[in-house]
């Protein structure tokens, strides 16, 4: 069981580590925080409060959302304005019908757009009434430095949250057994409604280049560039990365060596590589 999300480091200190973990690595992003999930200790940061757009990354809010609401084995059927979402789209078609289960698996593996927007309206009615409850939502989870605008992370006017609130969002999918199983998969089978399977492969690419990733979630738009909350596990040593403001293929590279040097994981040639 991991505990309730991470505690604000002294004042004053712009990065807070453990000397028991070594050196820790040298990251490049704009902002980026390490913590251990079950005391919510930080171990690592940098602008862990600067406000920032953080893209997809914030599905999991969405997520917890959709599952909070329950009926998820109900069929929904897709509105034309669901598949107007650009640009990571599933292809779901006006008129379908889905299970809400099935979608949100897909949303979180592939991040479709156009799946969360059918999430959101099928849900609360209209994604405004979505969003609301998005808002909601992270202000129960303590987030409170953020503020969300849509269910999928497009870029959009007023919309933020910092390093240091998705770590505490993170902890809460990783509290939420389904979601974290669901972040965690690295390949699926997606049944479309024509009849025919699709095969969507996680875009988190950590979990093919560290055998200790266990999740959680990617995003990327041009304002919020490569971001990546990330969980791993190693015997009983636990940790959640939140890494935003990066670059291929930093933002795999990074996110991997601070999940291993949170872990304790040896350093070298033995360290996974894309």
């Amino acid at each position: 069981m991991v505990g309730g999300g991470p505690s604000a480091p002294p004042p004053g200190t712009g990065a807070v580590g453990s000397a028991s973990l070594g050196k820790a690595p040298q990251i490049g992003a704009a902002a980026f925080i390490v913590i251990d999930p079950r005391n919510g200790q930080v171990l690592l940061e940098k602008n862990a409060h600067v406000r920032r757009a953080v893209a997809s990354t914030q599905k999991l809010l969405t997520a917890l959302v959709v599952l909070d609401s329950g009926r998820m084995d109900e069929m929904v059927t897709v509105a034309s304005s669901d598949t107007a979402v650009e640009p990571a789209k599933m292809g779901i078609r006006a008129g379908q019908r889905y299970r809400r289960r099935d979608l949100l698996a897909a949303m979180m593996v592939r991040s479709c757009n156009d799946i969360a927007a059918c999430l959101a309206r099928t849900t609360a009615g209209s994604e405004t009434a979505f969003v609301a409850r998005m808002n909601a939502k992270a202000a129960q989870l303590g987030m409170r430095n953020s503020r969300f605008a849509t269910p999928h992370g497009l870029d959009a006017p007023g919309q933020y949250s910092t390093a240091f609130d998705l770590a505490i969002l993170a902890t809460a999918a990783l509290n939420h057994g389904e979601l974290h199983r669901i972040t965690q998969t690295r390949e699926m089978v997606f049944p479309m409604a024509d009849g025919n399977d699709a095969l969507i492969v996680n875009t988190n690419r950590v979990l093919r280049m560290s055998p200790y990733c266990s999740g959680l979630k990617t995003g990327y738009t041009s304002q919020a560039g490569r971001c990546l909350v990330s969980s791993g596990e190693r015997g009983l040593r636990r940790a959640v990365v939140v890494v935003l403001g990066s670059q291929i293929p930093d933002v795999w590279n990074d996110s991997r060596d601070l999940l291993h040097w949170a872990l304790a994981v040896p350093q070298g040639p033995a360290v996974a590589s894309p």
